[in-house]
């Protein structure tokens, strides 16, 4: 028995030998991308298409399961030696990206947290949660996963920014999840695929008002034939691939404690927590409706979100020292989720500056005016999926500038536009390289797995490519 125990050890390595094993290979490619980046610094100037070492980098650690703020760090320093800056112009790409709309993201989750706080110190979460549940029931992890898909759908298509709308969902949908023994991961993979969905839709969204700019067609058309069947393919996808996500993690420690959500049934006990919810539901409504008609953008929740912390606080029966208290308390735990987001928007910036994608553009920009209708859509669409996560409403500007006239020479019509340009600025959310979408939808939903998300990403992704590539190929013939 000694002597098969012993054959069982050799030949199975322990789990600890092989995470040990991992963290080498990805501290030696970590090594190896910063290597190669000092050794191009000194040789390389913008544009460059050395410029995609830091993000394939950053792609690649990711991937490997390396912690999401080390693989960053990681990445950023590869922009940084690529770039070469003198250290005035380094300190003034890390200030200005302190006022990027990337870095905006992580101060809106952070706000987020901090109004998550209010809603379980109130009670409104527990209501929200057990009305929630009547109607679903607790058994039902289909009805679930819909219901939090299209919470997210709707809510994203409503302000047109989906970190700022997820801000706002995921305090309400994180107990409702808990409750039902969704692990961390199958939760971003709802809120992700939701959100994303309602960002296609969204008809204040910039990238979508641009497209419908550049192809000359009314939002109906817009959904017709680029965004309607996108959210449709989601939806379907989501109920195959959510529940797929859970079996995948259900065997590690990635679930959430419902106490800490909010998620528990001492809510009723918890004085005016009717009146809060009241409150908190109409103050939610209201700032829909404005950020609707006023067009308001990703910068609008960093009013809307204050807002609702202070009237919910002051109808639970929250002082205002007490209300700042549980905010401050609830954005405290993810302060370093902001400096996440700050290092993304150093990334962006100095992969911006090398000017990679401008260089793929210049090199094959030219030999498509031979191709056909069909084959010059699947390249433009092609090459806007390389573009760089964050500046999508500039990249169907920039294409629409290179490619429009070109495209209406050879015969693509105003429907198949739509579809290139909405694919060329909302595939590269979904894959391949992490992007400020994935890392969002990730942290509101309080997830660490970055690989899980980019799984998602790539599984919607897939089936997007085959059903855009069949629509253009009836609307290019």
């Amino acid at each position: 028995m000694n002597e098969v125990d012993t054959a069982a050890e050799v030949t199975a390595p322990p789990a600890r030998a092989r995470r040990e094993a991992r963290t080498v290979v990805r501290t030696v490619i970590a090594v190896a991308g910063l290597v190669l980046s000092a050794a191009l610094g000194p040789f390389v100037s913008a544009p460059t298409l050395w410029g995609l070492v830091p993000i394939v980098l950053y792609a690649v650690l990711a991937l490997l399961g390396m912690d999401i703020m080390v693989a960053t760090v990681a990445a950023v320093l590869s922009a940084l030696l690529v770039m070469m800056p003198t250290p005035e112009n380094a300190a003034k790409l890390l200030g200005e990206s302190l006022g990027d709309q990337v870095t905006m993201i992580g101060l809106v989750i952070m706000l987020g947290a901090g109004v998550g706080e209010i809603l379980r110190a109130t009670g409104v979460a527990a209501r929200i949660v057990r009305g929630v549940m009547r109607v679903m029931g607790e058994r039902s992890r289909t009805a679930a996963t819909l219901g939090v898909m299209l919470s997210c759908l709707i809510l994203v298509a409503s302000l047109g920014t989906l970190a700022g709308a997820l801000a706002i969902a995921a305090p309400l949908l994180l107990p409702i999840v808990a409750r039902l023994g969704f692990t961390r991961s199958a939760t971003a993979s709802m809120m992700f695929i939701g959100g994303c969905a309602g960002l296609a839709l969204a008809p204040f969204a910039g990238s979508n008002v641009a497209i419908m700019d550049a192809a000359e067609v009314g939002y109906l058309q817009y959904l017709l034939y680029g965004a309607g069947p996108l959210a449709v393919l989601s939806l379907v996808a989501g109920l195959l691939i959510v529940p797929w996500m859970q079996r995948r993690t259900r065997g590690t420690d990635d679930f959430y404690d419902p106490e800490d959500l909010g998620a528990t049934d001492d809510g009723a006990a918890i004085p005016r927590s009717g009146r809060a919810t009241l409150a908190f539901g109409l103050t939610l409504v209201a700032s829909v409706v404005y950020a609707i008609i006023s067009g308001a953008g990703t910068a609008f929740p960093l009013v809307a979100l204050p807002v609702l912390a202070i009237v919910t606080g002051l109808a639970g029966g929250l002082s205002p020292v007490a209300i700042a208290s549980h905010v401050y308390r609830g954005a405290a735990r993810l302060v370093e989720i902001f400096l996440l987001f700050w290092l993304l928007a150093v990334l962006f910036a100095g992969i911006d500056a090398l000017e990679p994608f401008q260089v793929i553009l210049d090199t094959w920009g030219g030999s498509m005016q031979g191709l056909s209708p069909f084959l010059f859509a699947l390249v433009i669409a092609l090459l806007g999926w390389v573009g760089v996560p964050g500046a999508t409403a500039a990249q169907v500007v920039l294409l629409d500038k290179v490619f429009g006239s070109l495209a209406a020479a050879v015969g693509i019509g105003p429907g198949a536009w739509v579809i290139v340009l909405l694919f060329a600025s909302k595939a590269d959310t979904y894959g391949p390289f992490p992007n400020a979408n994935m890392v969002g939808s990730m942290s509101l939903a309080r997830s660490v797995n970055l690989r899980n998300i980019i799984i998602t990403g790539f599984l919607v992704l897939i089936p997007a490519c085959v059903m855009y590539a069949i629509i253009l190929m009836f609307e290019t013939r």
